[in-house]
Formats: structure tokens, sequence, C-alpha cells
């Protein structure tokens, strides 16, 4: 069943934002099923394509497939906050990989924006992308922890993005007070959460390695800049200790 259609097991934060702004396209047009596809496997040699990647990837069209919707993102330019809007679009392109791992790995459409990733999905669910380097690069767990994330980005939309200067990884280690929010976290994403402070930790969509961690961060109000701008002194006293005792 289509999400649109059976929104089980989403939140209500991820749940509003596809009912306020999702919606289905018409059917696609005609492809060949993934079970008669012929896949070149690890040494080039074409094979037919394996049951996990039927699964996945036909489950992929049958739950997702068309689904378009709309987030909100907030960024900050001259001292003052700007919002954009951000369309998805879940439709499957035409390429499968084999991955370095065991399993596959397909491409879909994601963003609408001139980008220079490819957006993929593993036959183990996770979420990801190629920068070019012929690397699968996890950035969610699964396609729910995606959404998930989106609904968390357009909800903090409306607050007020941070720009610290320096390394806002390091800045985001410094504020505490915050809640996991699971189901939009992973091994290269992780969302904490408070009624005036936001936090996104990611990976960097990279093939570099190792890839690089860093930080969006949110506030709201008056109690949510001060407390920023409190770990944001702290970070700044921990780099200098830290740049000290290296000095010694």
């Amino acid at each position: 069943m289509h999400i649109l259609d059976d929104l089980t097991g989403l939140t209500t934060r991820a749940k509003s934002l596809l009912e306020r702004t999702g919606r289905r396209d018409g059917p696609p047009a005609p492809r060949l099923p993934t079970e008669f596809l012929r896949i070149p496997d690890r040494s080039g040699r074409p094979v037919p394509a394996p049951l996990t990647l039927v699964i996945r990837r036909e489950g992929f069209e049958q739950r997702y497939g068309g689904l378009r919707y709309q987030v909100r993102k907030s960024y900050t330019a001259q001292g003052e906050c700007h919002e954009v809007l951000r369309e998805w679009h879940y439709d499957l392109g035409q390429h499968v990989w084999t991955g370095s791992a065991r399993g596959w790995y397909f491409d879909w459409f994601g963003e609408r924006v001139s980008s220079p990733v490819r957006y993929l999905v593993h036959t183990d669910g996770r979420v990801g992308v190629d920068d070019g380097g012929g690397t699968f690069l996890e950035i969610a767990p699964s396609v729910p922890a995606l959404i998930e994330s989106h609904a968390l980005t357009d909800a903090v939309s409306t607050w007020n993005r941070m720009t610290p200067e320096g390394d806002s990884f390091a800045l985001a280690g410094q504020l505490d007070g915050l809640t996991d929010v699971p189901e939009a976290s992973g091994h290269t994403i992780r969302w904490r959460l408070s009624d005036d402070v936001a936090v996104q930790e990611f990976r960097t969509w990279s093939s570099e390695a190792p890839r690089q961690s860093r930080a969006f961060i949110w506030s709201r109000g008056q109690n949510g800049r001060h407390r920023v701008e409190e770990a944001a002194a702290r970070a700044a006293a921990r780099c200098h200790e830290l740049w000290f005792d290296d000095a010694s």
C-alpha cells in the first residue's frame, strides 16, 4: 500500500508534513520490472536480478512511487533568516549497482534541485548518495527515517538557524538538555531537540575519507539563543585549552 494511503509507523510530525504537502503523481512511464533485469555482478558478468533487489526495489515503487512533498528550510544571510521550499520526488531511476559489501543498491530521483549527488537506496534499507566517487554513502538508516528528518527540518524552519564561527560539530557537542529523536537518527545522522534548541549532527555527503562531522543548529526565542551562545563560549574555551595543551 502506498504511504499516502497508510501513514502507519510515522510520527505525528511526519504525518502532518505528508498530509499538508504530500501528493502522488500519476502512473509513471512503463518500465521493465526489476525481476526481468539482468545486473552486472562484482566481476561484471550479467546475472538475473537477485531476489533481495527485486523485493526492495519493487517495494520502494509500491510504497513510495510518485510521492511528492515539500520541505521548508531556513538559512541566515546578513543577519536575516530566510526560508526556501525544497520538493522531493520519489521516482525510481534506471540504474542498479553491486556494493563493495554484501547487497545491491539502486537510484531514485530525490530532491528536485541541481545536485552533485545521486540518491540511492540499498537492499538493506539504508538511504544514501553517490557524489561521483562510485561509493554508497549512507545518509539515513531507512526511507521512513529520511522522511522523519525532513519533517524535523520543516518544523524548525521558522526557528533561527544559527551560523556560528568555527566548528559547528564541536559547538553541538556542548549543547545539553536535548532529547534524542531516534526515529530520525542513525549511524550517519543524529537529531536532538528541546523546546528552544534543535541540533542535526551528520556526516558530510562526500566520498573523501574520513567523512567529516558537521552540525546544523537552530534556536527559538531569547532562551534558545542564550543557550547556544553559552555553548559557543564553552566550545571556544575547550578549543583554546586543547591548543594550549598541544603548544606546551
